[in-house]
């Protein structure tokens, strides 16, 4: 069963009591065109939201490839600097490297979820 239908259905059961008015028809198409019109209006935000994002992932996949990039080409030599507290955060990241990915990856995948649980509420 579809939505028109139901509208079908609906109007059989209640029998709303209609003017007879002449202009009935006409505001009645007015209002309906402007509920399509703020329907086009929601899928045209809806899709410049959807451009927006996977223009932000090129980006930053671009950025990201571009900072590696320069850090392959250009290393850091931990032996010319040996104090202070940036000396102590590079030596702990050049130590744990291998497993700073996992809170990185944890936090990406539960910042998604919470995301798209939030949008499927809101809508």
């Amino acid at each position: 069963m579809n939505k028109k239908d139901n509208i079908e259905e609906f109007l059989r059961d209640n029998r709303p009591v209609v003017k007879d008015d002449p202009t009935f028809l006409l505001e009645t198409n007015r209002r309906l065109k402007s509920v399509e019109g703020i329907k086009a209006e929601v899928d045209r935000q809806r899709v410049q939201g959807h451009m927006a994002l996977i223009v932000t992932l090129v980006i930053g996949i671009v950025i990201g490839a571009f900072a590696v990039l320069i850090g392959y080409m250009h290393p850091f030599d931990l032996n010319q600097m040996k104090e202070g507290s940036l000396y102590n955060a590079l030596v702990f990241i050049e130590t744990w490297k291998q497993y700073l990915i996992i809170p990185v990856a944890l936090l990406s995948v539960t910042l998604s979820l919470v995301l798209s649980l939030r949008r499927n509420k809101a809508f």
